[in-house]
């Protein structure tokens, strides 16, 4: 189908969608899920050919990861959508209601966006994430995901349109662009007069392209370069563990530790620790003078250059540089991180509240990992993306911020004197 007849599409069925009710939503997306689960073998054929093509392609281990669809990556998804269904409707929230001196009642409600745009790379599980948060929030979905997974993400959306159908709902609520050129993805970045908001979710080269170039109003999400600050009170037991799980438990997201700081005055000792923890998975550390000199014989460490500080490497590699203060780990973090999320690994009460005030992050931690920056986590059920701007919504995604708000006002025959 050609780009402008489903952007055509989607705008005609807006307001169908908008105006159904919470019991509605719930049913399609329970539906939604049940379907998922019944289609588990259409979608992991259907993967198979994606995870293949990747191979052929070299696809990094880390990309691979994100690509796969396994029966339990499958039920995660259906469990995402019921924890969506099992969630508040914020359509229709009254959010305040004044009464003006001359009568008037102005109050303020939430109402959905109307069509959402979504352009995002090789993760298939965001399309169904994004299909329940978009439907329970009343809006319409187009999506645009990569080449790479478009196999994938054909076969989500087909079991989705079905189960809306027989529900008696318009498939429509929900659109996926088969055509994975730039030049398609650049036309649909100017389709403003169909698609009231788009949201790029991918690498930092997808993010930048959709922010440059779209007409359409764009909420930003980010690439993770996300620290960790190992504090010179540390538990050094707790850090290591910590550190092995917001490094190793997914390399290939957003929000898994890329860059380590250290307190110079523990890193003689914590080094070796963390060397020997990290070595479990063959992490790569790429380490500064100080961490070098602390390293024993045998580690796979390799001196850092300067630009590792700033990388996301979606890998077994970390960075890791040497501090001497809280003062100068919060400086170096906001310098080269990317607003994601960052970690403090301390206990000192006073340093942890100075980090949790100064470090200009979206999610900011005490004594925990930053694997834990997701909306599942924090109880959103799915997300549609971690935002790193500041502008209506920063962090995790979930049902809010998809939505916009309206004034509603009651009179009794005022009129303007």
């Amino acid at each position: 189908m050609e780009l402008l007849e489903i952007c055509k599409q989607a705008k005609e069925v807006k307001q169908q969608i908008a105006a159904l009710s919470t019991n509605q939503k719930n049913d399609a997306l329970c539906a939604a899920a049940d379907k998922l689960l019944a289609c588990k073998e259409k979608l992991i054929e259907a993967n198979s050919i994606d995870l293949e093509n990747g191979r052929k392609n070299q696809m990094p281990e880390g990309l691979l990861d994100r690509l796969l669809f396994s029966e339990a990556r499958i039920g995660q998804m259906a469990e995402g959508l019921r924890q969506v269904a099992g969630l508040e409707d914020p359509i229709g929230e009254v959010l305040s209601m004044k009464k003006r001196p001359n009568g008037l009642m102005i109050g303020k409600k939430r109402v959905p966006l109307g069509v959402i745009g979504i352009i995002y790379e090789s993760r298939p599980n965001v399309t169904a994430d994004a299909f329940g948060l978009c439907f329970k929030t009343g809006n319409v979905v187009i999506l645009r995901g990569g080449k790479d997974a478009i196999h994938s993400n054909q076969a989500i959306v087909s079991c989705i349109r079905e189960a809306l159908g027989e529900q008696g709902l318009p498939g429509e609520a929900i659109a996926l662009i088969t055509d994975t050129s730039h030049e398609t993805a650049r036309e649909f970045m100017h389709m403003n007069g169909y698609v009231d908001v788009l949201i790029p979710r991918g690498g930092a080269g997808l993010i930048r392209t959709v922010v440059e170039n779209a007409t359409i109003p764009v909420i930003e999400t980010g690439t993770g370069n996300c620290f960790i600050y190992v504090d010179e009170s540390a538990d050094f037991d707790m850090a290591a563990e910590i550190i092995f799980n917001a490094k190793t438990q997914r390399i290939g997201v957003c929000n898994a530790c890329e860059s380590l700081l250290i307190h110079e005055k523990i890193a003689a000792e914590f080094v070796p620790v963390l060397e020997k923890r990290l070595a479990e998975k063959n992490v790569e550390i790429r380490g500064d003078e100080a961490v070098l000199k602390a390293s024993v014989p045998g580690a796979n460490v390799v001196p850092a250059e300067e630009s590792d500080w700033g990388t996301e490497y979606l890998d077994y590699k970390i960075s890791a540089k040497t501090v001497g203060s809280v003062e100068e780990a919060i400086a170096h973090i906001n310098r080269y991180h990317t607003g994601h999320s960052d970690a403090i690994i301390t206990k000192d009460y006073f340093h942890a509240e100075k980090f949790l005030n100064e470090v200009d992050a979206a999610a900011v931690y005490v004594n925990a990992s930053t694997r834990f920056t997701d909306g599942f986590e924090f109880g959103f059920g799915a997300e549609i993306g971690i935002s790193t701007q500041k502008l209506h919504a920063r962090g995790p995604m979930g049902l809010a911020e998809l939505t916009s708000t309206k004034y509603v006002i009651y009179g009794t025959g005022q009129v303007r004197p």
